[in-house]
């Protein structure tokens, strides 16, 4: 599941610095100098490098083209040695009795334990063989857009230092609180932090308003639904409060409860229909993170001729869905920084929870 099939999942980042001259071949060259090495040390836990997204077992990229259009398009492979927790624990336990045996000792200090664990994990690594994990690029070169099929921050960091050591660019991960349509000189007491559960709240209501159907500023229409599985919460960090609902399409009492409490949309299932196409996916407000993006369905095959329309379709559709998402993320801001949020909008927004709390009692 990833870039070429199946669903998506997928974080976003914009690329920050100067492209060099000559670009695609110092792609071609810095892509291979920091491919995937099949080189592990008996004692390193973990070894990175790019891999083409086609064939995984091309490190050279000798066999498979990583541009195509406009895109890179290339798989970071991550080789990691995982020690199963209480293999670890039971061999440190019988490491600590055999120095105690052949110590005299009936105590061990600190830095003792320390050095025993040490080498208890340096032999282990050295027995285990490396389990390979494999994340895929999609990098919109013209729009300094990069999509990477992980949401987790511990290889998301990994990616980025790779992408630094072999372009020598940064990454900046999307926030929705960067937006540039977001007033710099705005009330401190508005706060922003949680603008993206603002923004998803608001889409929820949205969904409900006209059965889903949302006019976009080009004057064309949407159709949003939400569905499966809404996740709201109050506050952040180790003092937020959460609950999670589940119905079918949006009838989700509890989380409306919820807002009413003062509680935001943290996550949502959304089902998303615009231009005859239909996307289904978990959507995070904080991050504007997509989860299992499943796409249309498309009749599109490759030919000899053409053996990767179908990949560039899918492109096609994934930037669809997200462009469609910041087109209303952005519409929300407009209101959200007008007149009209108090005056009208945040009516609206309370009569629905009033209505959907009657239909509750």
């Amino acid at each position: 599941m990833g870039l070429l099939k199946g669903g998506f999942t997928f974080s976003r980042f914009s690329v920050d610095g100067q492209l060099p001259q000559a670009f695609l071949n110092f792609v071609n060259n810095r892509i291979r100098a920091n491919s995937f090495k099949n080189s592990f040390k008996s004692t390193e836990e973990k070894t990175m490098g790019w891999v083409s997204l086609t064939d995984i077992l091309d490190t050279d990229f000798k066999n498979a083209n990583y541009s195509l259009g406009a895109y890179l398009i290339f798989s970071l492979r991550i080789d990691r040695k995982l020690i199963p927790p209480k293999l670890l624990k039971i061999k440190l336990m019988e490491e600590e009795r055999r120095f105690l045996a052949e110590s005299g000792k009936n105590k061990i200090f600190r830095q003792q334990s320390t050095a025993l664990k040490d080498k208890v994990k340096l032999d282990l690594l050295a027995k285990l063989d490396a389990i390979p994990f494999f994340y895929d690029v999609c990098w919109a070169v013209e729009q300094n857009t990069l999509y990477f099929s992980s949401l987790s921050d511990k290889v998301i960091d990994d990616f980025a230092d790779l992408f630094k050591k072999t372009f020598a660019l940064n990454l900046k991960r999307f926030s929705p609180q960067e937006n540039h349509l977001i007033r710099k000189d705005a009330d401190p007491a508005e706060s922003t932090s949680l603008i993206g559960r603002e923004f998803l709240t608001w889409l929820w209501f949205k969904s409900e308003e006209r059965n889903g159907r949302i006019v976009l500023p080009n004057k064309e229409e949407c159709e949003i639904h939400f569905l499966k599985r809404v996740s709201l919460e109050a506050g952040e960090g180790e003092y937020s409060q959460g609950v999670v609902c589940h119905g079918i399409h949006a009838e989700l009492k509890e989380g409306k409860e919820a807002i009413r409490q003062g509680k935001k949309v943290k996550e949502a299932g959304i089902k998303l229909l615009h231009n005859n196409n239909e996307w289904d996916f978990m959507f995070k407000a904080d991050s504007f993170d997509f989860q299992s993006l499943k796409m249309p369905q498309t009749d599109w095959q490759d030919t000899p001729e053409d053996p990767s329309g179908s990949l560039l379709e899918r492109i096609y559709l994934i930037e669809n869905a997200v462009k469609t998402i910041d087109t209303l993320y952005e519409s929300f801001l407009h209101i959200r920084q007008s007149p009209q949020w108090k005056e009208k909008e945040l009516k609206l927004l309370h009569k629905w929870l009033g209505e959907a709390q009657k239909k509750q009692d």
